[in-house]
């Protein structure tokens, strides 16, 4: 099958692009002739070495620009050939959508982010993805058609991204907390600085490593400073692999109010974290409903910091914990994940059947 990728770019630090990345070197690996068209990025190299052709379209949200980026797109369909066209965010379904029409190929989209608005654009696939049963659920209650929609749940566990990574756990004190993720409110950081507030006041010998970038990064900091516990909180910023810290991490914590199928979870059970995970959107789909992780109400600190208290107090439960997060860890593979992504594409491109009346006998 030829399968053409289409996002806004291909630059590290987010999810969408990784989602994108990690599927598009899975299916060429798997066989299928792919090529993604973006406004191109720092991934571009790595998939060049998988094999992964690249072509580029601009996404500027523009009128002129998308006009030029519907003719672009429509120029490399025809040099291209592929099969389906598959977009990864809102503006790409709206440039591939004409392309696609005038080519009769199918367009697949997936829902990364169904909290935004602009999210029911991507009801302009043939087919929709939606990357847990939480975000279907929601683009079903927002019109989009149960027919139309997909589960297809992220992981991670196998990708070309990781091929080559460090696999050496990170020199960090334990006991210790972990968090990965962009520093906004979205990702809840301020209800764990809060939780870790009040379990350091019993188990001082704890510390709190945040990696990751953001616009609340700064506020996140002062915050910090003012628990009066702000060195035993490390901010370690952006980093291109958090991988080591996971690995040196006893909890990974995810305090999100909103995330519809956090890559990161996939990461930390990979390197046998205890994960804390919120009950929203696709967190608990990722933890197997509590049984690979522990899960707490989100915007309840007071709630994560008895949890995390649990895991403090007592080294077994820790280690038990961390046990569980290997609990049917082959279904967060990169593999389940383009094969079932496969699945949606030949059913997006079966036409339906004719129905012919019978002619009733004179």
């Amino acid at each position: 099958m030829r399968i053409m990728h289409l996002l806004n770019h291909t630059y590290r630090l987010n999810g969408h692009v990784h989602a994108a990345v990690d599927l598009a070197c899975e299916q060429r690996r798997l066989g299928h002739d792919v090529c993604i068209a973006s406004g191109g990025g720092d991934f571009d190299q790595l998939l060049e070495s998988n094999h992964v052709a690249t072509r580029i379209v601009d996404h500027e949200r523009r009128a002129l620009t998308v006009v030029r980026s519907v003719l672009a797109l429509r120029r490399h369909v025809r040099e291209w050939k592929p099969d389906v066209v598959h977009a990864h965010m809102m503006t790409s379904a709206v440039i591939a959508y004409p392309v696609c029409k005038l080519s009769g190929i199918p367009l697949v989209t997936t829902v990364h982010n169904e909290f935004e608005k602009s999210a029911i654009l991507m009801g302009l696939g043939t087919r929709v993805i939606a990357v847990s049963e939480s975000v279907s659920r929601s683009m079903q209650q927002r019109g989009i058609s149960a027919k139309k929609l997909h589960v297809v749940l992220n992981g991670t566990i196998g990708t070309a991204r990781f091929a080559n990574r460090e696999a050496v756990a990170a020199d960090l004190s334990h006991p210790n907390i972990v968090f990965v993720g962009g520093l906004h409110p979205r990702k809840g950081v301020i209800d764990l600085i809060q939780a870790f507030k009040t379990v350091y006041a019993t188990y001082p010998a704890a510390r709190l490593f945040i990696i990751g970038s953001g616009p609340m990064e700064n506020e996140y900091r002062e915050l910090a400073r003012q628990t009066g516990y702000g060195d035993a909180i490390t901010f370690l910023g952006a980093v291109a692999d958090p991988y080591p810290y996971m690995l040196a991490a006893d909890i990974f914590v995810l305090p999100s109010l909103a995330d519809p199928a956090p890559l990161v979870i996939s990461e930390a059970r990979e390197a046998r974290c205890a994960v804390i995970g919120t009950t929203v959107d696709g967190i608990p789909q990722l933890l197997e409903f509590g049984e690979a992780g522990m899960l707490v109400p989100p915007a309840a600190p007071d709630m994560l910091a008895t949890a995390l208290a649990e895991l403090l107090a007592d080294p077994a439960n820790l280690l038990a914990w961390q046990e569980k997060s290997q609990l049917r860890i082959d279904n967060l593979t990169i593999e389940r994940v383009a094969l079932e992504t496969t699945a949606v594409y030949r059913s997006a491109m079966t036409k339906p059947k004719l129905v012919v009346a019978a002619s009733l006998p004179t």
